[in-house]
């Protein structure tokens, strides 16, 4: 004897009309909430990739012509206009300016050396005596011209971009400069 059991039909009952209003706004609500956080989140990551970081060049006045006789150098501390709050006294910085004459062109010449060496930033003296910018950190020295003597830096000393405005000697605020960005030419370019 065969027994055989009824077979069962299942009957889904839906809502007449569509999907409840409520559930529809928190659908709606959720994907809105999603698109503006993954908009969030690419914005600086865009930026990051595309943007120019760029910033006015800010000038500091050095002193006027005569105050830097021909072939001395001198060094110059000033308190640097790109400090941040909590700089502290590593906003005070140098830069040591020999004053080559005037060049062929009859315009005025400097060499303006970042009192910064080039290893880790510790800042370098010059010695009037030997010629010679020394480190008192790790042992580099230093050319009169900033080109690198001895020791760990592996290169010279940075040249900070200057002018002279009105009879003044003014360089260009130094910030620490990386192999990207030696100092070499200015931040607006």
């Amino acid at each position: 004897m065969d027994t055989q059991t009824p077979s069962t039909t299942v009957v889904k009952h839906e809502c007449p009309g569509a999907t409840p209003p409520r559930r529809a706004f928190f659908r709606w609500f959720t994907g809105l909430l999603g698109a503006a956080a993954t908009g969030l989140l690419t914005l600086p990551i865009l930026g990051y990739f595309f943007a120019r970081r760029t910033r006015p060049a800010m000038w500091v006045e050095m002193g006027a012509l005569a105050d830097f006789p021909l072939g001395e150098t001198r060094t110059i501390n000033f308190d640097n206009p790109l400090r941040q709050p909590w700089d502290g006294m590593t906003s005070l910085t140098g830069v040591h300016v020999r004053y080559q004459g005037q060049g062929d062109d009859g315009k005025e010449q400097f060499l303006v050396l970042a009192a910064n060496c080039a290893h880790l930033g510790c800042p370098v003296s010059w010695f009037p005596q030997s010629g010679l910018f020394m480190c008192p950190c790790h042992g580099g020295v230093y050319y009169e011209t900033g080109e690198r003597a001895s020791g760990p830096p592996p290169r010279g000393l940075f040249h900070c971009v200057w002018r002279v405005k009105d009879g003044k000697l003014e360089i260009e605020a130094p910030h620490y400069p990386t192999l990207h960005d030696t100092l070499t030419g200015s931040l607006e370019s």
